[in-house]
């Protein structure tokens, strides 16, 4: 039998909400697997856990880069939250961005290879560093939207200075509109992102192993119902589910879009933008997200430097 530890018990608990014992029986369930944990939840009905994307671990920045009509993310990590306030990572991470803007490089591997302002390659940047810092850095991905006429959106969430913070996210809207509409409109988006996490534009780029995997739950979740009934149920359930996870289908969070999608709200930009707009594509980047972090027992390190562990 899977060891199901403690840490891994509140791990699902923040995931999912769901309380300890049924976390703990999720986790025998489904042999310790985290995310098959999540699903034995959602189908018993106990989580609602359905797009959280993982939880934040890591420090660090987001650094956004954004000239004319493109526009990069780079998520550039560290050890502890505080070295984003440490005015040599900044400079790192926001080179580090401006460098992608550039090139066009967005693979780590190539960005890394690619010149830094200062001389050298980003890896020998980073490297350098490491050694003034006095912490582990990395380098961990980029993203790039770009849109042949239009305009890019950007936001920072808590900011620690300019285009640096905790989450960024670029919106790429394609339209021969008017700058002055468009501009602010974008922004907004931005704002939207920020807050409410889409995975995808629209349904056609959600990753067909989530869209199979939300299948598979909601007839799971419904088992036993005739095969006609339950072929409506899992269509309803995605409907449902698109709405909350794609960002033309949203409702906008912003007062002055009341009850409207954000594809509603493009939709009547179009007037006083004096053309047709396209939400091409965006980027969220959340920092740490997806990362597991090691927590550690402060008290018995400093007892343990001691020597009295």
């Amino acid at each position: 039998m899977a060891n199901v530890t403690a840490a891994l018990v509140k791990e699902l608990r923040e995931k999912t909400g769901a309380g300890m014992m049924d976390c703990k029986t999720a986790l025998s369930e489904s042999n310790a697997d985290l995310e098959a944990a999540v699903d034995w939840l959602r189908k018993k009905g106990l989580s609602k856990a359905a797009k959280k994307s993982g939880r934040v671990a890591a420090e660090g920045l987001i650094a956004l880069a954004v000239d004319g009509n493109k526009g990069v993310a780079v998520e550039v990590n560290s050890e502890t939250d505080f070295v984003a306030r440490n005015e040599d990572f900044q400079k790192i991470a926001r080179n580090i961005a401006e460098v992608a803007l550039k090139s066009g490089l967005t693979d780590v591997e190539a960005l890394k290879a690619a010149a830094y302002p200062d001389g050298g390659s980003v890896a020998e940047a980073i490297t350098t560093g490491v050694a003034t810092i006095g912490e582990h850095i990395n380098l961990r991905r980029a993203a790039a939207v770009e849109v042949g006429q239009g305009v890019i959106g950007s936001y920072v969430h808590t900011p620690v200075a300019d285009r640096l913070g905790k989450i960024g996210v670029l919106v790429g809207l394609e339209s021969s509109g008017k700058t002055d509409v468009l501009a602010p409109l974008a922004r907004l988006i931005a704002l939207h992102v920020a807050a409410a996490s889409p995975l995808a534009v629209d349904a056609s780029g959600i990753d067909p192993e989530v869209v199979a995997r939300e299948k598979k739950v909601l007839a799971e979740k419904n088992a036993g119902k005739p095969a006609h009934v339950l072929e409506k149920i899992v269509e309803s359930g995605l409907k449902t589910y698109y709405k909350e996870v794609t960002l033309l289908e949203q409702p906008s969070i912003h007062a002055e879009h009341s009850n409207k999608t954000i594809g509603q709200v493009l939709k009547e930009a179009e007037g006083a933008a004096a053309a047709p707009v396209m939400l091409k594509a965006f980027v969220r980047y959340a920092l740490g997200e997806g990362i597991e972090k090691q927590e550690s027992d402060f008290a018995a390190e400093v007892a343990a430097a001691s020597g009295q562990g």
